[in-house]
């Protein structure tokens, strides 16, 4: 007998391999039919998965690239682009660099991009777009030397902070629209400075924010809380009609929502007629709950109410109520069986609701704009602001980006302190 066909009969007969009706071998069926629903599941979840990148990914992504990218400067000044990289800070402002000017300036008069060149360099130095245009109008007339020239026209160009601003401006990508965000700009020297305290707006404006968010938070869970406990004590036919009450806001335009506060809180409204007809205040000393920050708490704490209310129904919905029994059948008190028993199976429901209301608040501009006034206004209410009236857009960017950190790092902490696996929205 030969060594393979002793091999062979002591290996036994060689395993069939299985296969389908169709003749494949069942290992490969198996792979193509895996293959075939993993196509179909990513088919169907394509169209969300374009219109989150779309609408959601794409514009963020935008934003902040907006913050930290302007052109307006440096695509205008090629000249002064060349110089500046040639001459460290520090070099003299000589003739040589107002020759790049000129030629700058010819060219900007020439495509009409002075205001524009003007308009980047204003952001930084107030003031400066009259001095790009109106210069820019008699460049034609100027003869060399360009520094005496140009200096003639205004003497606004020797200013050592202006040719700081422009040598920063020379590069479209800059963080100086986050060093105004954070109330910071850069001295003559280059180095980073505080502004002037009469001019720092926007971290008051944050922590501003913060508070009033914070606060209204608060007032929506102690507000919340005993309307979801009622909700969801009561039989369903009961609780589902008080529902609807609960819901009623969301069929209601927020416009609509603020205006009738606005005609409650003035100081003219149904709310101080109340009390002065009632003698608890005089006509002359009416109360001012408008175009402050409490008309600000009073209308968002209304509107975002339901949204704390649903997250902590759907909890206590789940919590059966033979817990609480069973405990104060041992002796505790209602109290103590409250604390101790009830509270922290409602935790979750409360982490929810307190992370989506503050969101929430932190981005509302509609209301506080309407019923906040100087005093109420958020910085959400800022970036409006710059994107609508000063069109800085760069700076709504960075203001934007800075808010969205503060979200990022909030949503961060909650996953930390409560899991967003433990998350109840309703």
């Amino acid at each position: 007998m030969s060594d393979a066909t002793m091999d062979a009969s002591l290996n036994g007969p060689e395993p069939t391999q299985l296969k389908t009706a169709d003749g494949l071998p069942l290992k490969a069926a198996l792979a193509k039919s895996q293959l075939r629903a993993k196509r179909r599941a990513f088919l169907l979840v394509a169209p969300l998965f374009l219109f989150v990148l779309i609408t959601f990914v794409v514009p963020i992504g935008q934003m902040l690239l907006q913050s930290v990218y302007n052109d307006g400067f440096s695509k205008n000044a090629p000249a002064l682009g060349q110089w500046f990289n040639e001459h460290p800070l520090g070099s003299p402002i000589d003739e040589s660099a107002y020759t790049a000017l000129a030629s700058d300036l010819k060219q900007m008069k020439e495509n009409r991009t002075q205001g524009e060149a003007g308009t980047r360099i204003n952001y930084d130095v107030a003031g400066t777009r009259s001095l790009f245009t109106s210069t820019a109008r008699k460049i034609e007339r100027l003869e060399p030397p360009w520094k005496e020239s140009i200096l003639g026209v205004n003497e606004g160009w020797s200013d050592p902070n202006l040719w700081r601003a422009m040598r920063s401006a020379s590069s479209p990508y800059t963080v100086d629209f986050y060093l105004a965000a954070t109330d910071h700009t850069r001295d003559k020297d280059n180095n980073i400075v505080p502004v002037d305290p009469q001019r720092a707006i926007y971290g008051k404006l944050f922590i501003r924010t913060a508070i009033l968010s914070l606060v209204i938070t608060v007032l929506c869970m102690f507000l919340a809380f005993p309307i979801a406990h009622l909700l969801a004590s009561l039989p369903l036919a009961k609780s589902n009609l008080l529902m609807i009450f609960v819901l009623l806001p969301f069929w209601t335009s927020l416009l609509v929502r603020t205006t009738s506060w606005m005609v409650l809180l003035q100081q003219q409204g149904v709310i101080n007629h109340l009390l002065v007809w009632s003698g608890l205040i005089g006509n002359d000393n009416r109360l001012e709950m408008m175009y402050n920050q409490t008309g600000t708490i009073v209308a968002m704490t209304h509107i975002l109410l339901p949204f704390m209310v649903l997250p902590l129904y759907s909890v206590m919905r789940t919590i059966p109520p033979s817990y609480v029994r069973a405990a104060r059948s041992l002796g505790a008190t209602s109290r103590t069986a409250f604390r101790r028993i009830y509270l922290p199976q409602t935790l979750p429901g409360i982490g929810a609701g307190a992370l989506l209301v503050f969101i929430l608040s932190v981005g509302y501009y509609i209301t506080p704009a309407l019923v906040g006034g100087a005093d109420g206004q958020l910085i959400s209410n800022m970036i409006a602001f710059h994107m609508q009236k000063s069109l800085n857009w760069s700076l709504a960017a960075a203001l934007a980006s800075m808010l969205l950190g503060g979200v990022i790092i909030l949503y961060w902490l909650y996953d930390r302190l409560v899991g967003i696996d433990n998350m109840k929205l309703g």
